[in-house]
């Protein structure tokens, strides 16, 4: 198991590199972040540290929900790969947004042993968001730790957020959403069983159940890479409804049908990685509409997948 903490009061280590943030979907700013950091420390021999938050603060502060890009489990994986030593997930409360930066600072000092932060361009801490860049400067050189902070990462459609990649999930553009985290974006959930349509019109699909609280595309059929185990496989994937045969279903479903396999599925996990979106999600008129496009679906995906 990879070094995840999901408390501050579960760990103890000193002279430690540190990174401050939700950090939601590790995309190329957060990455670049990373690097700087991980790069940083191994110089020093100091431990890489990620802290990190769950809750999303916005929906704590906001009252309101907040679909992630990544599960507390997916990021802390995520942050291991690039190099980072220890990752902290913490609870976010309202009573710790309320903490002072000082009294935080101090607490991540004793700790975490902390001698460097490195920080993004808009980042800030504690009540009332008192902690910016100045504030935290300050404290360190009462506390020992120096504080820098790094731009914003740019890509082809402006400033990397997490908030930017969410948006173009919802509205289906996955390519955009790749281009912003470095990677095709994923979902991931063990195989349950469905109503067995697909198996009558010899298009066996694998019902994935998804995290409730992640990102799913917008409805619509994709190209996608789909991992069972360390193999990987080009699949079609459906996300929505099934109009043709479920046209008053409220909660979207994720169905994917693996190229050329013929394994058993079920209560396997499986990664789908969003290459491309084919096209809406469609009610047709009859079965043989609808296979006759599922079958022009599976020719453009491979088509796809091949380049």
């Amino acid at each position: 198991m990879f070094p995840h903490y999901r408390s501050l009061e579960a760990i103890q280590i000193e002279n430690s590199w540190l990174t401050i943030g939700v950090f939601d979907g590790v995309h190329r700013g957060h990455q670049e972040i990373i690097q700087l950091l991980v790069a940083g420390a191994r110089q020093a021999g100091a431990p890489a540290v990620v802290l990190s938050f769950h809750p999303h603060p916005a929906e704590v502060l906001g009252r309101r929900e907040i679909r992630c890009l990544t599960t507390p489990d997916e990021r802390a994986e995520l942050l291991v790969a690039l190099g980072v030593d220890v990752v902290i997930t913490e609870t976010f409360t309202r009573s710790l947004a309320e903490t002072r930066a000082a009294d935080f600072m101090k607490y991540l000092k004793e700790r975490l042993g902390l001698r460097h932060l490195l920080v993004g361009y808009d980042f800030a801490l504690g009540h009332n968001r008192e902690g910016d860049y100045y504030r935290l400067s300050a404290l360190g050189k009462e506390l020992d730790y120096e504080v820098r902070a790094l731009p914003a990462v740019s890509g082809q459609k402006g400033i990397i957020s997490s908030s930017f990649i969410r948006q173009r999930l919802m509205a289906g553009q996955v390519g955009e959403a790749a281009e912003a985290l470095g990677r095709f974006y994923a979902v991931s959930g063990p195989v349950v069983h469905g109503d067995g349509r697909g198996k009558k019109i010899n298009i066996p699909t694998a019902n994935i159940a998804f995290p409730e609280r992640k990102v799913v595309p917008a409805n619509g059929v994709y190209a996608c890479w789909a991992w069972v185990g360390d193999e990987r496989h080009p699949a079609v994937t459906n996300i929505g409804i099934r109009p043709t045969f479920t046209p008053d279903q409220e909660t979207p479903n994720i169905e994917t049908h693996l190229l050329d396999f013929s394994q058993e599925l079920y209560d396997r996990e499986i990664k789908l990685e969003f290459v491309a979106r084919l096209r809406d999600e469609m009610r047709f008129s009859s079965v043989g509409l609808l296979i006759a496009q599922i079958q022009d679906d599976i020719l453009e995906a491979r088509s796809l997948l091949k380049a």
